[in-house]
């Protein structure tokens, strides 16, 4: 039996069958070994923690009462669990680090202007200002009232096109302006557009600015330890606690003494994640999950700054030295190919992954949606009515035709002109 608990993305629960970094470690390593093992979750989910009654609790505790042959999890090598259980070679190699939002973590970059928007919405703009301005040089290419094959003249070229819809973007006029309908309906639209636009703009840029003058730099646990505005904390009953709390460094001691004056530790992972999206708040845990829930919460970042590092390994009872050994030269053999880091590159996203998919906070652009369908009606709008006005002209031009064809007392013949002359 091997007892496990739901920790992303090491196990993920699929149903009845689990799947994530563990359980296709588990699978490579009893290839090797030669053994057939049955997954069982831990009772209480628990890694594995002394009680005030002295007796270990969660998946250490279950290991040693003999309910389970192995322990499969991120279970961090202590000495008191070396005491306890027997651990394997490590898998895995992980620190303490921060996590925490973006604004309270970065300085002001040099082109902090473009935050307001992110790259959909500049992409959008940039399409929206050629499509408007292709739009405007068709419409004065179709409305006769733009432009007349006879005369050959265009006042909206390609260039005075493009200047005139930048004109509107800056909401300054360049003209000379369309005569048209059609063209007038797309000059409105465009100018309804970059007034909103703008004052979307101004408004994020200003609470970005607002938020940035009164938000923290954050870089590390000194950081983190000299100041008092932002609360901080880490998990409960975690190892990452026990390092704090048992530290001889004088800033470690600092941020310990801090948690336990606040009270500020959180009960899960999730909590602490929660927390730091919420903002005021730095969540200190493992490198490795915190890199996992940068990747799913793209506001959110680890600090580069990893201490106290240690391993990931599985435990089993202290009694079974010949699994541990041949687990532990499994673990090697896999490392030594490659194949742990693929599984960690398999599990763990290289960049923050899709917002939409992660349930955050929607874009400027879905904001903004609304806004671009407007202009797009407009732009549509606006050459359905030049296509009219070309058509209305072309039929005035038709029946003008028909009219000098079919009723000839409304016009006289050159011919029977040049007759009269001839007669004396």
């Amino acid at each position: 039996f091997v007892y496990e608990a739901i920790i992303k993305p090491f196990t993920i629960s699929k149903g009845s069958d689990f799947e994530g970094f563990c359980m296709d470690l588990l699978f490579e390593v009893a290839k090797k070994v030669g053994f057939r093992y049955k997954v069982h979750l831990v009772k209480d989910g628990l890694y594995g923690k002394v009680d005030e009654s002295g007796r270990w609790k969660g998946m250490i505790g279950e290991v040693i009462q003999g309910e389970a042959d192995l322990a499969v999890a991120p279970l961090t090598v202590t000495a008191a669990r070396e005491k306890a259980v027997g651990m394997t070679k490590p898998f895995m190699q992980t620190g303490i680090s921060i996590l925490l939002r973006r604004d309270s973590s970065e300085n002001q970059g040099s082109f902090t202007f473009l935050a307001p928007f992110n790259t959909q919405t500049w992409v959008g703009l940039l399409v929206a200002y050629l499509g408007t301005a292709a739009c405007m040089f068709l419409i004065a290419r179709l409305s006769p009232c733009e432009w007349a094959p006879e005369s050959d003249q265009n006042r909206f070229s390609v260039v005075h096109s493009l200047w005139y819809t930048v004109g509107g973007l800056t909401l300054q006029g360049a003209g000379p302006h369309p005569k048209s309908l059609s063209g007038r309906v797309v000059s409105s639209c465009w100018w309804i557009f970059t007034l909103f636009l703008l004052a979307h703009y101004f408004t994020n840029l200003s609470s970005s600015n607002a938020a940035q003058s009164s938000s923290l730099t954050v870089k590390g646990f000194d950081d983190l330890a000299n100041q008092e505005k932002m609360e901080y904390g880490c998990l409960a009953g975690s190892s990452t606690l026990a390092f704090f709390k048992n530290s001889n460094n004088m800033v470690y001691r600092r941020i310990y003494e801090h948690m336990e004056r606040r009270k500020s530790f959180v009960s899960s992972m999730d909590e602490g994640v929660r927390r730091a999206k919420e903002g005021n708040y730095a969540f200190i845990g493992e490198s490795v999950s915190l890199d996992m829930a940068a990747a799913h919460h793209c506001e959110l970042v680890r600090s580069h700054e990893v201490i106290g590092m240690r391993g990931y390994s599985f435990a089993a009872p202290i009694g079974s030295f010949p699994l541990l050994k041949n687990l532990s030269v499994a673990i090697l053999e896999l490392s030594e190919v490659g194949e742990l880091a693929y599984l960690r590159s398999k599990w763990w996203p290289s960049h923050c992954l899709d917002q939409d998919q992660t349930g955050t906070t929607q874009g400027p652009l879905q904001g903004l949606r609304g806004l671009f369908l407007l202009l797009s009606l407009g732009l549509g709008l606006g050459l359905l009515l030049a296509l009219l006005e070309l058509t209305k002209s072309c039929c005035s031009v038709l029946v003008e035709q028909l009219s000098l064809r079919f009723m000839p007392h409304k016009a006289i013949p050159q011919e029977t002109s040049d007759n009269k002359k001839d007669q004396p």
